[in-house]
């Protein structure tokens, strides 16, 4: 039990981790950063999915729950993109770039493309023109570049982050790099333009592989135009739509990846178009490193807890009030076959993770989220709950 008690106090609580982050960003730092990775399902970024969000940190190795929150900043790396002189560089080459067109999914599998030349003329002003401008006449207004996750919203600055810690990023960019055999081309009728989530314009420039780089948009399926449902005007009179898809392309700068980083233009479409939320991440690592103290468990080879806690959106969020080590794991698995769920264990006493849904199943028993009513006898999960003061009196109460 002091085991236990001992676990308990050096839990990090939600404030004290948001504490120490907001603690980071009130100290000097020059260009830091972090660490993280993944892939996985998302969210569109229109409104019917907008609700859908979350992100990104690798462990190899537990660590006592107190070092987890982020209390200093990491030491800044020295390959770091000068955004500025990128933009002058890239400047005078950008009519000898090569474009490729990729679109991915929400589970972030990409897709190749091909466009008809007549798309030439729109396909760098769209994509990489105005980023060139807007960092070049920001050069001149005092533009400045700050680490995503210690950004507070400064006006006038142009976020920047490490590619590993945006699991998700990290993920399409390497199987575009280096699975490209494994790549199809998108078909309508095979992967459905409705499970778009954005579209990459990969940048190259014959025989210098080291300057690649990409261009990364959202796609919100309002501005998606079906054949079977949409009209086309066509002199003077409407016509029906001859085309499987039409789009229109957001205008606004949003995500640009250069080499190991990551340039932010637009905070919300790229938390949405990653499912990237730090601070709610943080506060995740904090718990999945106490969980590893507390309870033994059982992985596949290659897969870690911080891997498949990084695929469960739901996961995180319920980790954010989290109380580790409340239950004990040989209360875990009585709980378990009291309810009658699905929880493996091996001959060691560990607890099988086997994929997500197993996570799902043990997150809900040590935060005693199965219940059997007194009334009926039914089992159910809760998916929201409110602890209640201590009773007062004798009953009946409130008369």
């Amino acid at each position: 039990m002091s085991d236990q008690n001992d676990a308990a106090e050096q839990r990090n609580t939600p404030e004290e981790i948001e504490t120490a982050a907001q603690g980071v960003q009130d100290s000097p730092v020059e260009e830091t950063v972090e660490g993280t990775s993944a892939p996985e399902e998302a969210a569109e970024v229109s409104e019917e999915d907008s609700a859908e969000v979350a992100e990104e940190t690798a462990t190899e190795t537990p660590v006592p729950a107190a070092t987890v929150a982020p209390q200093t900043a990491a030491p800044a790396r020295d390959d770091i993109t000068d955004i500025f002189l990128w933009a002058n560089n890239t400047d005078g080459i950008k009519n000898e770039l090569d474009v490729e067109i990729f679109l991915f999914n929400k589970n972030y599998t990409p897709y190749s493309t091909n466009f008809a030349t007549e798309l030439n003329a729109q396909i760098k002003p769209l994509f990489l023109y105005d980023i060139i401008g807007f960092v070049t006449m920001g050069a001149g207004t005092g533009l400045s570049v700050r680490d995503f996750e210690l950004s507070d919203g400064e006006d006038n600055t142009l976020l920047r982050t490490d590619l590993e810690k945006v699991g998700r990023a990290e993920t399409l960019i390497h199987l575009i790099e280096n699975e490209r055999h494994d790549i199809v081309e998108f078909s309508e009728e095979e992967h459905e333009f409705k499970r778009i989530k954005g579209i990459v314009a990969r940048f190259t420039l014959k025989g210098e592989k080291e300057k690649t780089f990409y261009a990364i948009k959202g796609i919100q399926q309002t501005n998606v135009l079906k054949g079977a449902t949409a009209w086309e005007f066509r002199e003077g009179k409407f016509e029906s739509f001859k085309a499987e898809v039409g789009i229109k392309l957001p205008s606004d700068n949003q995500v640009l990846i250069i080499n190991k980083d990551i340039f932010v233009f637009n905070q919300s479409k790229f938390e949405r178009l990653f499912n990237y939320d730090y601070k709610k991440q943080a506060i995740a690592d904090a718990r999945v490193a106490e969980i590893e103290q507390q309870y033994k468990l059982s992985f596949p080879e290659g897969l870690t807890l911080q891997d498949v806690v990084k695929e469960r959106k739901k996961v995180v969020n319920k980790l954010q009030k989290l109380e580790v080590g409340e239950v004990t794991q040989e209360q875990a698995i009585e709980y378990a076959d009291e309810m009658q769920v699905d929880l493996m264990t091996d001959d060691d006493g560990s607890i099988i993770i086997m994929d997500g849904n197993d996570l799902d199943t043990f997150v809900n028993l040590i935060n005693e989220d199965y219940i059997t009513s007194q009334i009926t006898g039914k089992r159910y999960e809760i998916k929201s709950k409110k602890l209640l003061d201590d009773p007062e009196g004798e009953p009946p109460r409130g008369v």
